[in-house]
């Protein structure tokens, strides 16, 4: 049972999808949000309870529910049923199927899935705003550290330096133009069903440069060399070429930079109970080696090797 009074949500709600028809249910997992099944005479629905103050992680509320409705038309995300502002709630329809662990992600089927869903993603219409993926690891520096926070002297100056060496080596690269994506490739917010995967938790969708999607969801769902492959042939529907291959292993880089940036303002910032300061350090500990790989100057260069 919810700690907060669900009466004005439902109130809101009941023209809609009628009157509660059981006791809502507490999703775990959500380390940003609080997350609640409800049963309604219309059926089945995920209630978003959003966290007040996010715009310090750079979420905008109104590009989320953009984006879940334009991955929707596309087949990907769950409809959204209202979005309530002045309460800070969104409203989707609860997906049935089975919740996603790394290793289920990282079979062929589901991998060629994640790469079909990604493509109709990316295809969608703009999005108002940005995710700045070069920048936003700072912003969050900054705010942590007018709160107190801050990260390890030394792993703030390695992902800085990797920051700008792939920035710099990816500007003008073809393929890196900006378009919708959802940033948060976590294995938690896919759910498989008989149709396929959906993608869940739009809140950090932008406009941004579509291998950091495809390396994000590489890295978070720890996927071999092999399985990345697989990802962007699923993707691009050929066999991808070195390029393609070292743009995704140097975005896995800037994925672990952005995870542990947000990990440490979040520690700072946020009032739920979470270990932000061990997900920052776990998220550090792999970019240290990732930086240790003996392929990253070819990276750099466009190579894979």
């Amino acid at each position: 049972m919810a700690d907060f009074d669900l009466q004005p949500i439902f109130a809101a709600l009941e023209p809609g999808l009628g009157d509660p028809a059981g006791e809502p249910e507490v999703l775990s997992g959500g380390i940003t949000n609080r997350n609640l099944r409800v049963p309604f005479e219309a059926g089945d629905y995920v209630l978003r309870i959003c966290t007040p103050g996010v715009e310090i992680i750079s979420i905008d509320r109104e590009t989320e529910v953009e984006a879940n409705r334009n991955a929707h038309a596309a087949g990907v995300a769950p409809e959204v049923a209202a979005w309530l502002p002045d309460l800070g709630c969104l409203v989707t329809a609860f997906v049935p199927g089975e919740p996603m662990t790394a290793e289920a992600m990282a079979e062929p089927a589901r991998i060629s899935e994640l790469g079909g869903a990604l493509r109709a993603v990316h295809a969608g219409p703009e999005l108002a705003t940005a995710f700045p993926t070069f920048s936003l690891a700072w912003e969050y520096e900054e705010s942590a550290r007018k709160l107190g926070g801050g990260a390890d002297p030394d792993d703030l100056a390695l992902a800085r330096e990797l920051s700008e060496r792939i920035g710099e080596a990816l500007e003008g690269r073809p393929g890196h133009e900006q378009v919708p994506c959802h940033n948060d490739m976590l294995t938690a917010n896919f759910i498989a069903t008989g149709d396929g995967l959906v993608l869940v938790d739009w809140e950090y969708a932008g406009m941004n440069d579509r291998f950091f999607d495809l390396g994000n969801a590489a890295v978070n769902n720890e996927f071999g060399d092999a399985e990345g492959a697989l990802l962007l042939e699923a993707y691009f529907g050929a066999e991808p070429d070195e390029t393609q291959v070292a743009s995704l292993a140097l975005m896995r880089l800037m994925s672990d930079v952005r995870e542990a940036m947000w990990g440490v303002v979040q520690g700072a910032a946020s009032q739920i109970d979470f270990d932000y300061g061990d997900y920052a350090a776990q998220h550090f500990d792999r970019l240290r080696r990732g930086a240790g790989d003996p392929r990253l100057e070819g990276w750099l260069r466009g190579s894979a090797s």
